[in-house]
């Protein structure tokens, strides 16, 4: 009787331990990263007052949030500033893309020296821009207002924009672009009906990336923000100084569904557009 070889996608005993000791490992990151997300949004479902002890499953903290006046306008404040940069720097933002990207790219003195620029906001610390526009407003004599809010998140976004959009445009394949010149489309004609409809996917991405990162901003918000111009980011905090409530963890708990919801709609664009490309 012939002994069966053994499968081949199965490893030798020797090999086995390291891959279990990589996925224990692989948990234990995971779980020291969300850990504190899930009891977050554990204890907004909490019927107590104070977050110490768990007493009871209770819904009553989601309808506060939604009677609460001032939550409501600086969600309304979040919501606007975002719609607004987004569409500005998704603009913006292709445009540059466009520019820089093959085949339209030429070389040139400033090429590098934009390419530079447009990665500064990505790298730079936000304390540090928040610092410099807040410099840049005095030095313009601008009151503080939504519109210094919404000019910084234009200026932090662009760069997010034109990254997602350049990264699409590469993967493009140029001779359609020279079909359908060859076709006697023009240079309107072939972006409007070639180029343009091939980068969408990637365009889509960057705006809701975009809108993530507007509506999560804190740091340079807290900088730029004045008088009743409150974001949610910044209203979060203000509740926090007086401790961690419910309250706060439903508000935290909504602005993560959001959050989650919106990257995965960018996954699923970018991860749908790469199958398309391959």
């Amino acid at each position: 009787m012939t002994r069966r070889p053994p499968p081949q996608d199965r490893a030798p005993r020797g090999q086995r331990w390291p891959r279990r000791l990589l996925a224990v490992h692989t948990g234990a990151v995971y779980l020291f990263l969300y850990a504190p997300i899930a009891v977050l949004v554990a204890f907004s479902f909490n019927s107590a007052r104070q977050t110490a002890a768990w007493q009871g499953f209770t819904f009553s903290w989601y309808g506060e949030m939604l009677r609460d006046e001032r939550l409501l306008r600086a969600v309304r404040n979040s919501l606007l500033v975002a719609a607004l940069a987004t569409a500005l720097a998704t603009v913006v933002g292709t445009m540059a893309a466009l520019a820089l990207a093959p085949p339209a790219a030429r070389p040139g003195r400033g090429r590098a020296a934009t390419q530079v620029l447009l990665l500064l906001p990505v790298i730079l610390p936000e304390v540090v821009l928040g610092a410099a526009l807040l410099t840049l407003f005095g030095a313009w004599k601008m009151r503080l207002s939504l519109i210094t809010v919404l000019i910084a998140h234009v200026v932090f976004s662009i760069s997010y924009v034109a990254l997602v959009v350049r990264a699409r445009l590469a993967g493009l394949d140029p001779t359609l672009a020279e079909a359908a010149r060859d076709l006697g489309a023009g240079g309107w004609e072939v972006f409007r009906r070639v180029t343009l409809p091939l980068a969408l996917p990637g365009i889509l991405a960057g705006a809701l990336l975009v809108f993530t990162l507007s509506i999560d901003d804190y740091v340079i918000t807290s900088f730029v923000a004045g008088a009743g111009a409150t974001t949610l980011p910044l209203h979060v905090y203000s509740l926090l100084k007086a401790g961690v409530t419910p309250e706060v963890n439903a508000v935290s708990a909504a602005l993560l569904l959001v959050t989650v919801t919106l990257i995965a709609l960018a996954h699923s664009l970018l991860a749908r557009d790469a199958g398309s490309l391959a």
